[in-house]
């Protein structure tokens, strides 16, 4: 079944999306035309519960269920514009919900691997994908904090929520020159989106900017032992 809007509330969303990108997207230092088409072309009313649909372009995170979220517009695009992702990239989406954020990922690059563990969040995305004519991301089902190796290295690791570190076992899938981007929450619970990179084999690691993006399942920091 298509999830196509017709008549008026196309031309709603249509305009929801422009004031989006003048709004939210480009105020927030937000400069790369790639990206910003990329934003452009990404139906987000497809990516979210249908009684959400009406407030997909709001500036807010938006639940899907499942602990997922929908990241905040300008969020996601700084996160994006950051990991300078180039028509030869493979890209790795950890939580990646519904798929927006792999969608918009999937414009920019080669291949996109879109993991989710929830699978019904996985189906969403992948008929949301269907009606885009995207044909480049795979949706994988399976535990987010192991990654995915089978299809290591990436050039580019996107999480599509916070989390409270980023596991050993996704950061060695990142590649030579690779570029990883996560809101990565302190004990105080301040989220900072991070740019970490892989030079000479080294992680080097820079926060950008801060971020309220909600914690991805699984992703809290492990509590301390108390002697």
């Amino acid at each position: 079944m298509s999830l196509r809007p017709t008549g008026d509330a196309m031309s709603a969303y249509v305009t929801a999306r422009a004031n989006m990108i003048e709004g939210q997207i480009r105020p927030n230092k937000v400069t790369d035309e790639r990206v910003i088409a990329a934003f452009a072309r990404i139906r987000r009313e497809l990516f979210v519960p249908e009684a959400l649909r009406g407030v997909a372009y709001v500036d807010q995170d938006l639940p899907l269920g499942a602990g997922r979220c929908l990241m905040q517009p300008m969020v996601a695009a700084r996160m994006i514009q950051a990991a300078m992702i180039n028509a030869e990239d493979t890209v790795l989406v950890v939580g990646a919900g519904a798929g927006s954020e792999a969608a918009v990922a999937a414009v920019l690059g080669r291949s996109v691997v879109a993991l989710e563990e929830n699978g019904e969040l996985a189906r969403s995305g992948r008929a949301a994908l269907v009606e885009h004519r995207i044909p480049n991301v795979a949706f994988v089902e399976g535990p987010l904090p192991a990654g995915h190796r089978q299809r290591a290295p990436y050039e580019v690791i996107l999480f599509a929520g916070a989390v409270a570190d980023i596991p050993a076992e996704i950061a060695a899938q990142l590649g030579e020159g690779g570029r990883m981007v996560a809101v990565i929450k302190d004990a105080g619970g301040v989220g900072r989106a991070t740019l970490t990179t892989r030079t000479g084999g080294v992680l080097a690691r820079r926060a950008m900017f801060d971020a309220a993006t909600p914690l991805l399942p699984g992703f809290s920091a492990k509590p301390a032992f108390v002697f």
